[in-house]
C-alpha cells in the first residue's frame, strides 16, 4: 500500500483491510472485486491484484509459509529484487538490503558517486562483512530505507548532524555529486464519450485507451483528433487530471441514449457497489451536473 503513496493516506486503508482480512487464509478466499473495492481511492491497483494472487499461491502451493530464497520469491506475482530482498531481511533476518531510491542515494552520497555508475549488488557483496556485522539484519533493512527518507533526503540532507558524515565523501567534498531525478512528464489529450440515460446511469466497458486503466470499466475513450465523429456528441466540459507521470488534458462529450454497444453495461452515477477507479469517479462527477 505504501508504494508511491504517503503513510497518512495509507493508514485508514490498512486498518480497514486488516480488520476485514485477519489472516492469510481469509485474504486468499476473497475475490478481485472485493479487494479492489476496499482499495478504491489508493490507485496503483495492480498492487491489490498481486497481493490477492500471492495469498492464493502461498495457501495452495506453499502451505502458508513464505519461501526464504530470492529465486523462489521472484516467482510470485509482483515480487522482484526489491520486494524479495525486503521480505528476506524483514521476515527471515537475512543479510540483504532492499535497494530502493532512498538506499541508492545513501550509498551514492557516501561514495560521492553518481548512482548510475554504481553496481549496487556488487557493492553489497564486496562489503558484506562491514554491512552485516550484527544479527539485526531486519532492523538494518528498514533503518537504511528510513535513513534515506528522513536524514539523507534528496534535497537539503541533514549532513551536519548525520552520524555518517565522518566517512561520507559527499559531506567532505567541495564537488558534490548530484542525483536528482527529474520526473519525465508526459502530456496526453483524451476525448471521453459518455452514453447516459434519464435514469442517471452511464455506460461503461473495459475498452480504455489508457494502458494502466484498460482492465477497468470506463466510458468510451479516444486520443484527441481521433476518427470519432465529435459532431454526434455534445460537449460538456474540459479539465485536467494528473496520474503518476501523466498529465491528461480531458474533454468530456455526452449523449442521452437508451441503446448502447453490446460490450457496455449501465452503471449508476450515484450508487455503486462495484469498484470504480478514481479516474472514472471524476467523470461521474462531471456528468452528474447534467441532472
Amino acid at each position: 500500500m505504501l508504494q508511491q503513496t504517503q503513510v497518512k493516506t495509507v493508514v485508514p486503508y490498512f486498518k480497514n483491510f486488516t480488520k476485514k482480512f485477519k489472516s492469510l487464509k481469509a485474504l486468499s478466499k476473497s475475490n478481485e472485486k472485493e479487494i479492489l473495492k476496499m482499495w478504491e481511492g489508493l490507485g496503483y491497483y495492480r498492487r491489490a491484484r498481486n497481493l490477492l494472487a500471492c495469498s492464493k499461491v502461498l495457501i495452495n502451493k506453499y502451505n502458508s509459509k513464505l519461501p526464504n530464497k530470492i529465486e523462489e520469491l521472484k516467482k510470485f506475482p509482483g515480487i522482484g529484487d526489491y520486494t524479495g530482498n525486503a521480505l528476506l531481511g524483514l521476515i527471515y533476518n537475512k543479510p540483504t538490503l532492499a535497494i530502493d531510491g532512498n538506499v541508492k542515494r545513501v550509498f551514492s552520497r557516501i561514495l560521492n558517486k553518481e548512482e548510475k555508475k554504481i553496481n549496487f549488488n556488487k557493492l553489497i557483496e564486496q562489503n558484506k562483512k562491514n554491512l552485516f556485522n550484527t544479527n539485526r539484519n531486519a532492523d538494518f533493512v528498514e533503518a537504511l530505507m528510513e535513513f534515506g527518507a528522513i536524514k539523507c533526503k534528496p534535497k537539503d540532507p541533514n549532513c551536519l548532524t548525520c552520524c555518517l558524515n565522518k566517512s561520507c565523501k559527499y559531506f567532505k567534498s567541495n564537488k558534490k555529486v548530484k542525483n536528482f531525478r527529474k520526473k519525465m512528464i508526459k502530456n496526453k489529450d483524451y476525448d471521453i464519450f459518455c452514453y447516459i440515460n434519464k435514469k442517471k446511469q452511464i455506460a461503461l466497458a473495459k475498452n480504455s485507451q489508457i494502458s494502466f486503466l484498460k482492465n477497468f470499466n470506463m466510458p468510451k475513450i479516444k486520443e484527441s483528433n481521433s476518427s470519432i465523429k465529435i459532431q454526434d456528441w455534445k460537449f460538456l466540459k474540459s479539465y485536467k487530471n494528473s496520474i503518476s507521470n501523466l498529465k491528461l488534458n480531458i474533454k468530456i462529450y455526452y449523449k442521452f441514449s437508451n441503446k448502447i454497444p453490446s460490450s457496455y453495461s449501465w452503471y449508476s452515477l450515484e450508487k455503486n457497489k462495484e469498484f470504480i477507479p478514481n479516474f472514472t469517479k471524476k467523470i461521474f462527477k462531471q456528468v452528474s451536473t447534467l441532472f
